[in-house]
C-alpha cells in the first residue's frame, strides 16, 4: 500500500473510532444519569469510565458510592492497562486523611491480586477531579482531570489479556463484596428518549480518546514477566526486612526480574530516590528501558547506574579531583612489572603480569589493604595460586611500585575511584542520598564497591538489596558479605530455585560445562557446579556444529542466522570470548547484509537486529537465540604452557567456564553451538 493509501485508511479508522465513541458515549451518559447519589460532574466521570467498559475494561463501583469522601476508594477498575484503585471528586485534591485511605485500598488490592501472581507495580492508585484538566502526582497518587482520564488509561500499555481481567474482577469482587460491577448498556433508548445524538461535553475528550484507542491498537503487549510474576517471587517484592537483604539463585531463575519489581515497589512507597547499581556499563540503559515499560509512574524515581560511573558523580559533587585515566594506569603497572616483578619469585609462579595485575585490582585495592601486615593474613577468595609470605612480599613490593608511579603521573585506576568515593561517604555521613540501594551482579563487585554502597544506606530497614549468584562470576577475586559488615542471617537471605528461561536441553549443557567447578558464594557456603534447579520452559533446542575450519563455521553461522522466521534478529544474540572476535563478526554479518546491534548500545529497545557483544557484555540479558561461535576456542587459549603453574591455570580455565556458562544461560529456545577442530 502507497503512502496515500495508508493515509486514507489511517483516516476511514479514525472516523470509524469517532463514531463508535460518540454511540458508547450516549449511551454511558444515560447510564450515568441514574446514578442520582452523585453530582454531575462525578457522573461524567461515570460515563467515561463506562465507556471503557466497552472496550475491554471492567469497572466495580462502591455500592454506598455518594459522591462524599467516606469510602477508601470509589471504584476499581481493571483492563488492559492493570488495575486501577479510583477516588472520583468534584471538590479539588483529596486530603492527606483521604489520601491515606486511598492508599490503604490500593495495598488491600494488591495483596487481593498478589495470590494471583501480580506484581505490585500493575497496581495504581488515582483521584480523578471532576470539572478540572490536570495530570500530575502527589506521592503515588496520579491526579488526573475529567478531560484526561480516558485518553490516560487507554493508552496505558497493554499488560492484562481479556481471560486474565475477567480472573482478576472475580477475584477482585469476592475480596470487596461492597463493590458491584458496572457496564456500559448499549441497548438504543426507547423511543420516547431518542433524539439526535448531542455533541459530547466539552470535558469529554472524543479526539484525545479516539488517538488513545488507536494508538493501543498499534502497541503490543509488554512482557508478562513485567506484570506477572510466580507468588513466592510477588512476596520478595512486598516483603518488608529489617536490614539488608539478599535474593540469589541459579542462572534464569529471575533474580533481575524481582529486583526491577522491588525497586518499582520502593518507589512507589517512598519518598527518596532509589539507585539501582551493577558493575557493567550496558545494563543500567536496558533496565531503565524496561522499568519506563513496567512502571512509567515511577520510572523518573529510580537512578540506574553502573558502579563506577555513579561513584565519580559522587565525588564530583563533594568537590573531590579525581583523574582518571586507565591508559595511563596501565602504563605505570607495565612499568612496575618490569622493574620489580619480572625477576621476582612471582614470575616464577606465573611469567604472565596479567594474573599479578588483577592480584592488586581485586585482592589488594579491591579489598582496601593498605599495609602489607593485613595483605600477608587476608584470604584470597576463588584465587588458587598458594602465595607463601615471601611471595606476598614480592607482590607487594610489586604494588607499592606500581602506586609510585602513577602517581607520579597524577593519574587514578578504577579502584581508586571507589576507595575515594567510600572514604567520602564515610567522612561525611550527611542525610542519605537514596531511600533504598539495589545492586543487581553483586558478585562482580569488589568488596570496597560493596561497602561503598552498603554505606549510603546502612542497615536502614528495606535500604539494601544484594541480587547477584557466585556462580554467574565473571571476574577474579571475590569476597564474602561479612567482611564488608553486612548480616543477611536469618530470612533475609533468600534463594530462587526454578528456572523460568531455559529449556532442559539448554540448562543441561550450560552445566555441564561447569559441573566439576564447585564455587563458594557470598555467604561462604561451598556449593557444588551442578545445582538442583526446577524447570518451567521445556522447549528448546541445542545445535552443535563442528567444522574443520573458521570460515567453514561461519557460513554455517551465516546460514543458521538467515533461517530463522521473520523478525527473529530482534531476540537474538551473538557472543563472543573477546572484543577481537566481536570484531571479526561485526564485520562478516554486516559484510552478509545481517543487521547489527552492538550490545555496547544496546538500551533495551526492540530493534531488528542481532545483538552482538561479549560474554560478560551479555550478564544479566536473554534472547530466544543465542549463538556461540568458536566456543571452545577459550580453552585453548587458557590451557597451561610449559612455563605455568597448574594452580593459576587452572584458576584461569575456571573463570573461562564460568564466563562460558553465562552466555549459554543467556537462551531461550535456540542455543547455537559452533566448534572449529584446527
Amino acid at each position: 500500500m502507497g503512502a496515500g493509501g495508508a493515509a486514507s485508511q489511517r483516516a476511514q479508522d479514525a472516523r470509524r473510532q469517532e463514531r463508535l465513541l460518540r454511540e458508547q458515549w450516549e449511551a454511558a451518559r444515560r447510564q450515568a444519569l441514574r446514578w442520582g447519589a452523585v453530582g454531575e460532574g462525578e457522573q461524567r466521570v461515570l460515563a467515561q469510565l463506562l465507556v471503557l467498559t466497552a472496550r475491554g475494561w471492567r469497572l466495580l463501583v462502591d455500592r454506598q458510592w455518594s459522591g462524599t469522601r467516606t469510602a477508601a476508594a470509589d471504584m476499581l477498575l481493571v483492563g488492559p492497562g492493570g488495575v486501577f484503585v479510583l477516588d472520583v471528586t468534584a471538590g479539588g485534591e483529596p486530603g492527606d486523611e483521604h489520601a491515606t485511605g486511598l492508599l490503604a485500598a490500593t495495598k488491600a488490592a494488591e495483596s487481593a491480586v498478589a495470590s494471583l501472581g501480580m506484581s505490585p507495580v500493575a497496581v495504581q492508585p488515582l483521584v480523578v477531579l471532576a470539572g478540572q484538566r490536570v495530570d500530575a502526582s502527589r506521592g503515588r497518587i496520579r491526579l488526573l482531570g475529567e478531560h484526561e482520564i480516558g485518553p490516560v488509561l487507554l493508552s496505558e500499555r497493554h499488560r492484562l489479556r481479556a481471560e486474565s481481567v475477567r480472573a482478576i474482577v472475580d477475584h477482585l469482587e469476592r475480596v470487596f463484596p461492597g463493590y458491584a460491577g458496572l457496564a456500559v448498556d448499549q441497548q438504543p433508548p426507547p423511543a420516547t428518549e431518542r433524539h439526535r445524538p448531542s455533541s459530547p461535553d466539552g470535558l469529554f475528550d472524543l479526539e484525545g480518546l479516539r488517538d488513545a484507542a488507536l494508538k493501543g491498537a498499534l502497541e503490543g503487549p509488554i512482557e508478562q514477566w513485567m506484570t506477572f510474576l510466580h507468588p513466592d517471587q510477588v512476596a520478595l517484592v512486598r516483603r518488608n526486612w529489617a536490614g539488608p537483604a539478599r535474593i540469589s539463585g541459579p542462572a534464569g531463575t529471575g533474580k533481575t526480574v524481582v529486583a526491577l519489581h522491588r525497586a518499582a515497589h520502593l518507589a512507589r512507597r517512598t519518598t527518596g530516590r532509589i539507585l539501582y547499581v551493577t558493575f557493567a556499563n550496558n545494563l543500567p540503559r536496558v533496565q531503565s528501558t524496561f522499568l519506563k515499560a513496567m512502571a512509567p509512574a515511577v520510572a523518573d524515581r529510580v537512578d540506574f547506574r553502573s558502579l563506577h560511573s555513579w561513584a565519580q558523580e559522587f565525588l564530583q559533587e563533594r568537590g573531590i579531583p579525581v583523574r582518571l585515566h586507565g591508559d595511563k594506569a596501565e602504563t605505570a603497572f607495565s612499568l612496575a612489572w618490569k622493574n620489580v616483578g619480572r625477576g621476582s619469585r612471582l614470575a616464577e609462579l606465573d611469567p604472565a603480569p596479567a594474573y599479578w595485575r588483577e592480584e592488586i585490582d581485586y585482592v589488594i585495592k579491591g579489598r582496601g589493604l593498605t599495609r602489607f601486615e593485613e595483605y600477608v593474613t587476608v584470604p584470597r577468595r576463588r584465587r588458587k595460586a598458594r602465595l607463601h609470605r615471601a611471595h606476598r612480599q614480592s607482590m607487594w613490593e610489586l604494588y607499592e611500585a606500581y602506586e609510585a608511579l602513577r602517581g607520579e603521573r597524577g593519574v587514578h585506576d578504577f579502584n581508586d575511584v571507589l576507595s575515594l568515593a567510600l572514604a567520602e561517604a564515610v567522612r561525611r555521613r550527611e542525610r542519605p542520598p537514596y531511600a533504598a540501594v539495589v545492586v543487581d551482579e553483586v558478585q562482580d563487585l569488589t568488596l570496597v564497591g560493596v561497602r561503598l554502597l552498603h554505606a549510603l544506606v546502612g542497615d536502614a530497614p528495606n535500604g539494601l538489596l544484594l541480587v547477584g549468584d557466585g556462580q554467574q562470576t565473571v571476574y577474579p577475586g571475590g569476597f564474602r558479605l561479612s567482611e564488608a559488615g553486612i548480616d543477611i542471617r536469618g530470612d533475609r537471605g533468600q534463594v530462587l530455585r526454578t528456572n523460568y528461561r531455559n529449556s532442559k536441553q539448554i540448562l543441561d549443557a550450560a552445566l555441564t560445562v561447569v559441573a566439576d567447578d564447585a564455587f563458594e558464594d557470598l555467604d561462604g557456603e561451598r556449593t557444588p557446579g551442578r545445582r538442583d534447579v526446577d524447570l518451567t520452559y521445556h522447549d528448546g533446542d541445542v545445535v552443535r556444529v563442528t567444522r574443520p575450519t573458521v570460515e567453514a563455521q561461519d557460513r554455517e553461522l551465516l546460514d543458521a542466522l538467515r533461517s530463522l522466521p521473520a523478525g527473529a534478529p530482534a531476540d537474538t544474540a551473538l557472543l563472543c570470548p573477546s572484543r577481537r572476535a566481536v570484531a571479526h563478526y561485526q564485520r562478516l554479518l554486516t559484510q552478509a547484509g545481517i543487521a547489527v546491534c552492538l550490545l555496547d548500545h544496546y538500551d533495551g529497545r526492540a530493534v531488528d537486529a542481532v545483538k552482538l557483544g561479549t560474554y560478560r557484555r551479555a550478564k544479566g540479558l536473554e534472547f530466544k537465540n543465542v549463538l556461540l561461535p568458536q566456543y571452545d576456542a577459550v580453552f585453548a587459549h587458557g590451557t597451561p604452557t610449559g612455563t605455568e603453574t597448574s594452580e593459576t591455570a587452572r584458576e584461569r580455565e575456571e573463570l573461562l567456564r564460568s564466563r562460558l556458562f553465562v552466555a549459554m544461560t543467556r537462551a531461550r529456545d535456540l542455543l547455537w553451538l559452533g566448534r572449529v577442530t584446527t
